[in-house]
């Protein structure tokens, strides 16, 4: 079931980036970032108003924690950027390759508190032939 849910993220993402970048092309960067925290503010109050989910904050967890509102403002304005010059497969592409570097240097060297997870040579098989297919699809 985990692999349906990812595989439905990474459709919902790719309709996002088309979603924001059209935006973006219509309202510019800064608004159309603002309009779509927005909607997705109203969104969360409406989910969390029907299920009855209460707001608790808890101890104790660090406070780098609560930046991730930044880090995804950053990721939609950086993105609609993108969208305007590459359309919605390759940025997405891209930054799938990116998040898999990322994801790749946290397990090997046990980044933000992670278990460490030494990076193999199947990993880095997979991550050239990643590498080599966005390649291919950048050459136009």
């Amino acid at each position: 079931m985990n692999y349906i849910i990812s595989l439905i993220v990474g459709a919902l993402t790719s309709i996002m980036i088309f979603f924001n970048g059209s935006l973006s092309e219509g309202y510019g960067n800064t608004l159309s970032t603002i309009l779509i925290h927005l909607v997705g503010l109203i969104a969360i109050v409406l989910v969390s108003f029907l299920t009855r989910s209460k707001l608790k904050l808890k101890k104790g967890l660090p406070l780098y924690l609560y930046s991730a509102g930044l880090v995804g403002i950053g990721t939609v304005m950086l993105t609609n950027i993108s969208y305007m010059k590459l359309g919605v497969s390759l940025p997405l592409a891209l930054g799938l390759l990116g998040q898999t570097i990322f994801s790749l240097l946290t397990d090997h060297f046990g980044l933000l508190g992670m278990k460490v997870v030494k990076v193999n040579p199947k990993k880095l098989i997979g991550l050239g032939i990643i590498g080599i297919g966005i390649f291919i699809m950048a050459l136009q």
